[in-house]
């Protein structure tokens, strides 16, 4: 039987956690309370925070349970799932059980396979970007109700607060460094992506699969692929200058 998230959780969970806001607690180890209340609250099977690095792939920071390190690398070696759209989107995004979802075909076979069958993703916001995603999984169908999506939105809102401090502060970290390099990668990937949707009139989510596909075909990182475009979009533009001016 699936037990639900009532308010009553939330509320009590958030005041728990709430602590985390002003305390002298390392912000890698609240990100690993964040994922223990958050799993224990909504008894699913596992937990997690992912991050992302500076190739746009999400790696977990802090789980709960194995099935997330599945997430992880089945969703880079697929390059689609739940998580990802999350992230891309910058909305919630829930299935309730893979076996008979098709956004995610390929992703999809191989995660039932690893016993995850539902997951609910939320991205963590920082300034006009997403920089990961909270999740839960399930290894059984599981319908995820909307106080189950209200709680994960706020322990997600709670994780920004703590990335957007350690951010903002002096003391570098491993983990800042990982996003701060990530924010300069999503940049000229947002870039990128920009030239593509102008010159060749596709959506946002096709400009950034061609991207994709363009650095697996070619073995390089994705940053260095959106770097090329961008610098060729604007090599035009510079000659025409020239010309004018001459």
């Amino acid at each position: 039987m699936v037990v639900d998230v009532s308010l009553h959780d939330v509320r009590h969970a958030l005041v728990e956690l709430g602590r985390l806001r002003f305390g002298e607690m390392k912000v890698e180890d609240a990100i690993r309370e964040i994922v223990h209340t958050t799993h224990s609250m909504f008894h699913v099977d596992g937990a997690g925070l992912m991050l992302a690095d500076a190739d746009h792939h999400l790696r977990s920071v802090a789980a709960s349970d194995a099935r997330l390190t599945h997430l992880e690398e089945l969703q880079i070696e697929h390059q689609e799932g739940p998580c990802i759209d999350a992230f891309e989107t910058k909305q919630l995004v829930g299935v309730e059980d893979l076996a008979d979802d098709h956004r995610w075909p390929l992703f999809s076979d191989a995660a039932v396979a690893r016993q995850v069958r539902a997951v609910l993703a939320s991205p963590i916001p920082y300034n006009q970007y997403a920089v990961g995603v909270v999740a839960v999984l399930s290894e059984q169908s599981r319908p995820w109700s909307p106080e189950g999506e209200l709680a994960l939105l706020a322990f997600t809102d709670l994780a920004a607060l703590l990335i957007a401090s350690m951010m903002m502060g002096e003391e570098q970290t491993e983990l800042s460094t990982q996003l701060q390099t990530a924010l300069n990668s999503r940049q000229i990937i947002e870039q990128a992506k920009g030239v593509l949707i102008g010159t060749r009139g596709i959506s946002a989510r096709a400009a950034y699969e061609q991207l994709r596909a363009q650095a697996r075909a070619e073995r390089r990182k994705l940053a260095a692929i959106c770097a090329d475009v961008v610098e060729n979009a604007s090599r035009p533009a510079a000659s025409e200058g020239e010309a004018s001016a001459g």
